[in-house]
């Protein structure tokens, strides 16, 4: 959040102390939920090797649902963790089993940048529409073999889910669309950057935020996942980052908390509201990917081209940030579902992602679990 949301948020009551002001910000970074990035690919074991990038992919709310198995000297089994489902906004955990796709094709980019072949078998034991169990979601074999490098596997390091407001002066080159919907090997992926559908899914979007924002029991699951301050995200570094001086002195002074926040006649309530529905209203363009089918396996394969997808926006300096709110299925944001899917898949078809991009400033990478905590047995 920058400083004039922070004014926005705290209603001008809130004034940081001038005395120590540069300690208190200096020691707010969660440095332990933040040190996998930094261990990424410094392992001798290829498999944890290349999980060690594959646990930095992208999944809904943060909240890394994956579970490894080691086996013998070159096998591994990935699960889902049925303790990270997201019932209300994901009731059958379509983007949860996104975000497990993404994660493969970013263990597969790894292994590969490192001279192994990764055969992967999905849903060995089977797969259910209703929702992921505690089997298997993939068996995986490393072989070694020559190393081959995806382009996009250099931009891992750099990519983020941008929540900031994007400059709305600078427009996206046609010749970066471009670039960006060719990088997708599964799902059908489309974009624009036309003036009137950036007005057009600008209010869309925000509409969706509203309605997840307004429904008790949708924003509730958001506000359940937040980790205020830098404490929170070093304990449990999955769900919602809210760290740093600013969160943590709004915190402190009783503006921020779970309570107020979920009170719509609150200041944090309301200020909080305007805040994310600014980023919707700054977006410079839009993606999206819609699949023919909605099987497990189309889930987990669209959750590759969407990485893809991301790790191109990367490449060409492009904030990214997934507006997956109208594509939910609850009751109540059923409308809007039905018109996205009206107008991106009119001919049938899922409409599996879609993300606002334009030029935003630069953000940190979000918090995650060690790879160790993730290595066991379900």
């Amino acid at each position: 959040m920058n400083r004039r949301n922070f004014l926005k948020l705290a209603g001008g009551g809130v004034v940081l102390a001038a005395g120590g002001t540069g300690l208190f910000v200096a020691t707010r970074t969660p440095t332990a939920a933040l040190a996998p990035w930094g261990l990424a690919g410094d392992y001798d074991d290829p498999r944890k090797n290349a999980l060690s990038h594959a646990i930095l992919a992208p999944n809904p709310h943060n909240r890394q649902p994956w579970i490894v198995a080691l086996e013998g000297d070159d096998e591994l089994t990935l699960f889902f963790d049925t303790e990270k489902q997201l019932p209300h906004t994901d009731p059958f955990d379509r983007q949860l089993t996104i975000g497990l796709g993404c994660f493969l094709e970013l263990m597969r980019m790894a292994g590969n940048a490192a001279g192994y072949s990764i055969d992967i078998a999905l849903f060995p034991e089977g797969e259910d529409e209703a929702g992921l169990d505690s089997r298997p979601i993939a068996r995986a074999k490393f072989t070694q073999s020559s190393p081959i490098i995806d382009p996009l596997f250099e931009h891992v390091m750099a990519r983020r889910s941008n929540k900031e407001p994007f400059d709305t002066s600078r427009a996206v080159p046609p010749d970066a669309l471009t670039r960006i919907l060719a990088v997708g090997e599964h799902a059908q992926i489309g974009g624009s950057i036309d003036q009137d559908e950036i007005a057009y899914w600008r209010e869309l979007t925000t509409e969706a935020l509203r309605i997840e924002i307004e429904t008790p029991h949708t924003y509730k699951e958001s506000i359940d996942l937040m980790r205020i301050g830098k404490a929170e995200v070093n304990a449990n570094p999955d769900g919602i980052d809210f760290s740093g001086a600013l969160f943590e002195t709004l915190a402190l002074a009783g503006v921020m908390t779970r309570e107020a926040l979920l009170d719509p006649d609150s200041l944090g309530f309301r200020e909080g509201l305007k805040i994310v529905t600014e980023n919707t209203r700054t977006a410079m363009g839009h993606l999206w990917m819609v699949t023919s089918g909605n099987s497990r396996r189309e889930q987990i394969a669209a959750g590759a081209d969407w990485l893809r997808v991301n790790l191109a926006c990367t490449a060409e300096g492009l904030g990214f940030q997934p507006l997956s709110q109208a594509l939910q299925e609850y009751p109540e944001m059923a409308e809007l579902y039905a018109t996205t899917h009206g107008n991106l898949a009119p001919d049938g078809g899922t409409v599996q992602m879609l993300a606002r991009i334009g030029y935003g400033p630069d953000v940190p990478v979000s918090p995650r679990w060690p790879i160790d905590t993730k290595i066991g047995s379900v």
